[in-house]
């Protein structure tokens, strides 16, 4: 990779980093103003609430006639549950989704496993 890719691919990381810390806040303080954070929040419960709409985005893709926005929708709950917590808890989740993307791209095919 040369220097400019590089600076381009930086630029392109700190974007992405911005943009997703910007709606993680916004999705944190919807679910604050919708009052989910009244309390603390018990983490395995967020998770297991997470958990939940990828069951629900299972559930629409083994109706017969799965319809593709309704499974995008689920997907877009775990996305939103995720940035929830994430900010509630102060976990850089954007900037891991980065570190692991660059540290999949080095492993293994399906990373030394058989599926």
């Amino acid at each position: 990779m040369n220097n400019e890719s590089k600076v381009e691919d930086d630029m392109m990381m700190h974007q992405f980093l911005s943009s997703w810390n910007e709606t993680a806040k916004e999705v944190h303080q919807n679910a604050v103003k919708k009052g989910f954070w009244d309390a603390k929040r018990n983490q395995g419960e967020i998770l297991a609430l997470i958990h939940s709409e990828v069951s629900e985005a299972l559930e629409e893709l083994r109706k017969p006639q799965a319809e593709g926005q309704k499974v995008a929708e689920e997907l877009a709950d775990v996305v939103i549950r995720v940035m929830d917590y994430a900010v509630g808890y102060q976990y850089d989740v954007g900037k891991a989704l980065l570190d692991k993307m660059e540290k999949n791209r080095w492993r293994p095919p399906k990373h030394g496993k058989a599926f």
